[in-house]
């Protein structure tokens, strides 16, 4: 159920009941009144790590076909690392499933409410911290696409909306195993949060403060549907310069005022190929139109180091600002535990060995300041909310979704950038090389979206803000009081008697 509340084959909407079932298993129910028996550590830790592993392969089903299809790995090893992935993730859910059966033992039924709690308590360091953080389809973004409840998100960003459906799972658990006198209040308290939560989302919404102030600016977004396998084809060089070059002169008739293209669009080294930048330069010189592209960049000394880069090009064509992807991709930019991992030789020799960039850089265009994330980065909450106190008005996203097919990648990956504008109250504009390419407003309406695998161009208009959001003002305080009181929940239970289950 967790796995089907995101895309590409579920709905959000199965998020607000996608936990009910494991709560249920935790708290030990067998359909009898009486207090809860709840479960053992050991057995919470395993039940959990099951339904961990079922989701993420669920949803990252795609991990293997796509290292081994550009990794070099044979089927076999390919399917080992994809697994091997699954169950680092899983770890978290397992610990969480432990703590949380501890909680329901020894607290009783208000272990079920501080189950959202544990959740976000595990989930924030995964996403943030662990091994560079792995933020893919966290619980909260299962709101993106029901917008009124999706604008917590300016309040207290993804955590607090995974703290949120949390909460409400709780609650449906409660429902199912609390005695009729009880079921009925916490029917009434969910049903009242999210009523409440919806409601003040949908006057946030019809309010549209922050789609109708700010400077008016129109983007062009260029996808141009670039196979992998011809990218760095020597041969289809020229043929994949004059597609982008076609495409923005497109933007350009059409009105667009700034363009973007994909995250490595160029089939060259821009900053090293100087026919091909020329090429570049004065095509943006020609249409007097300033341009965001993505290139690889090598910065030579000792040692060399290469960074996948977007360069902001002004309307002469001159470089304005250079931005370095500071958040690699795992297996695909950098292979972490190289020496552990010595079975995926072949990955490692694929792989490009990129070195993350330091800083967040603004992109000045036409008197005001946007930013950009590289493809996987966009997942980040706090590159983005850094990103607007350094003074962006505008969040952009160039991406290469090329390596995913039409899974559910693209989709998800998609869905999680249209969280940041919610987040930072900033519209946000995204060119993908194959899709899906799109503008989302600052509470997450989606104004244009392409579909996968075709050669097109978007042209719309979206604002440069500067009111910041609370979340922009705030960052993580939920995510931070979610710890504190798990483990506070978590000393005040130790520091109850253990029930034994063949008392109970």
């Amino acid at each position: 159920m967790l796995a089907l509340s995101f895309p590409r084959y579920g709905h959000g909407a199965v998020g607000f009941v996608a936990l009910v079932p494991w709560l249920v298993a935790l708290s030990g129910w067998r359909g009898r009144p009486g207090p809860l028996p709840g479960v053992s550590f050991r057995r919470g830790f395993f039940l959990s790590l099951l339904m961990g592993s079922v989701f993420y392969l669920g949803t990252m089903y795609w991990v293997g076909a796509t290292v081994s299809t550009f990794g070099g790995l044979p089927e076999p090893v390919a399917a080992a690392t994809a697994l091997l992935l699954v169950f680092y993730l899983s770890l978290y859910l397992a610990l969480a499933g432990g703590i949380i059966a501890v909680l329901i033992r020894r607290l009783g039924w208000v272990g079920l409410p501080l189950a959202a709690a544990v959740w976000v308590a595990l989930e924030y360091p995964k996403n943030a911290f662990m091994i560079g953080g792995f933020p893919w389809i966290p619980l909260g973004n299962t709101m993106v696409t029901v917008l009124p409840i999706a604008q917590l998100a300016s309040i207290g960003g993804i955590y607090l909306l995974s703290l949120f459906v949390g909460l409400v799972n709780a609650g449906f658990a409660l429902v199912v195993v609390s005695p009729p006198i009880r079921q009925r209040a916490a029917l009434v308290a969910t049903v009242s949060l999210v009523a409440a939560a919806s409601l003040w989302g949908g006057l946030r919404l019809s309010g549209n403060a922050l789609a109708t102030g700010g400077t008016p600016i129109r983007v062009g977004l260029v996808q141009a549907n670039i196979l992998q396998v011809d990218k760095w084809n020597r041969a289809k060089a020229g043929q994949i310069v004059d597609t982008y070059a076609t495409l923005t002169r497109q933007a350009v008739d059409a009105g667009a005022e700034v363009v973007l293209w994909a995250e490595s669009s160029t089939p060259f080294l821009f900053d090293e190929d100087e026919l091909g930048q020329d090429i570049v330069r004065n095509l943006v010189r020609s249409t007097g139109v300033p341009l965001l592209l993505g290139s690889d960049e090598i910065e030579r000394g000792t040692p060399t180091r290469f960074y996948n880069s977007a360069f902001m090009l002004d309307q002469g064509g001159a470089t304005a600002a250079v931005y370095r992807k500071i958040h690699l991709v795992p297996f695909g930019e950098y292979v972490p535990f190289k020496d552990l991992l010595f079975f995926v030789k072949p990955l490692v020799e694929a792989v490009s060995d990129f070195a993350p960039g330091q800083l967040v850089t603004m992109l000045p265009v036409r008197g005001h300041m946007m930013s950009t994330a590289i493809c996987y980065e966009v997942t980040y909450p706090g590159l983005m909310r850094e990103a607007v106190r350094q003074g962006s008005e505008l969040l952009t996203t160039i991406t290469n979704d090329a390596w995913y097919g039409e899974s559910s990648a693209p989709f998800q990956h998609f869905e999680m950038a249209t969280m940041r504008a919610i987040e930072q109250g900033r519209y946000l504009v995204r060119a993908a090389n194959t899709g899906i390419t799109g503008i989302v407003d600052p509470y997450g309406r989606v104004l244009a979206r392409t579909r996968l695998g075709e050669s097109t161009v978007v042209v719309g208009d979206v604002r440069f803000v500067q009111a910041r959001t609370l979340y922009a003002t705030m960052g993580d305080r939920a995510a931070h009081a979610a710890i504190v009181l798990t483990v506070l929940a978590l000393a005040a239970a130790l520091r109850r008697p253990w029930r034994s289950l063949s008392t109970t």
